[in-house]
């Protein structure tokens, strides 16, 4: 299996998990995958408190062979999560960073 192709298992699979834990009675957490670009995205939906709760909390896309973070609005470290599950650091950039920023981690630059 490629390398591509093996992370888009792995990342539908950690939304999915995260999704499924974080989904409640009032509030449903969706796992969004845009196969044919790569996109992929968590969105909370629904009411809690008489507030309406909409919004993107994680969102991941693959580009050039490597998984780029774009945007965690969780509690869990996403790219830790990613190397734990047999991505390696080089693979996964944290777009959120600024590029200037991004050698200073201990990720991809681009």
């Amino acid at each position: 299996m490629d390398s591509v192709t093996q992370y888009r298992t792995i990342v539908q699979t950690l939304l999915s998990d995260y999704s499924d834990r974080r989904s409640t009675d009032e509030i449903e957490s969706q796992p969004n995958f845009d196969l044919q670009r790569d996109h992929y995205q968590v969105v909370n939906v629904g009411w809690e408190n008489n507030r309406r709760v909409y919004g993107c909390v994680l969102h991941l896309d693959i580009k050039n062979n490597k998984i780029w973070v774009q945007y965690n609005g969780t509690e869990i470290d996403i790219a830790q999560e990613l190397v734990d599950r047999g991505v390696p650091n080089s693979d996964i950039v944290l777009g959120f960073q600024p590029s200037y920023r991004r050698p200073l981690t201990d990720y991809a630059v681009s």
